[in-house]
């Protein structure tokens, strides 16, 4: 699987970005895989949808447009649930409460480097 960083406009950053871009990476999604700490998320594209079934942890989810511009963040998504954005290409899901800790919010540009 591959990684990246993660930048915002306010200077924060997730330096562990793990992409599922693959039928079956996007598939498994963050099933059977450890809870993020607050310097990793998983990017998944194409994606406007999620669900939490099987999980045993709250995410929050951060709607990516083409351009990554963030369209809506669903925070603190429980399991057993689900969330979509009309529009969105791209999901990064992340540890509940970290689109708070590193101040995202709906407009935010995010950026990507290696």
């Amino acid at each position: 699987m591959k990684k990246t960083i993660l930048k915002t406009p306010n200077g924060q950053a997730i330096t562990e970005v793990f992409v599922a871009d693959t039928p079956w990476l996007r598939l498994r999604g963050l099933l059977g895989r450890r809870p993020l700490s607050h310097e990793q998320g998983m990017l998944i594209a194409p994606c406007s949808s999620v669900h939490t079934l099987g999980m045993r942890y709250a995410l929050d989810i951060v709607y990516l447009n083409k351009n990554n511009k963030v369209l809506k963040i669903t925070r603190n998504l429980k399991p057993w649930r689900s969330s979509a954005c009309r529009g969105a290409t791209q999901v990064l899901e992340l540890a509940a409460g970290n689109s708070t800790h590193k101040q995202i919010k709906p407009g935010d540009i995010l950026t990507w480097a290696n």
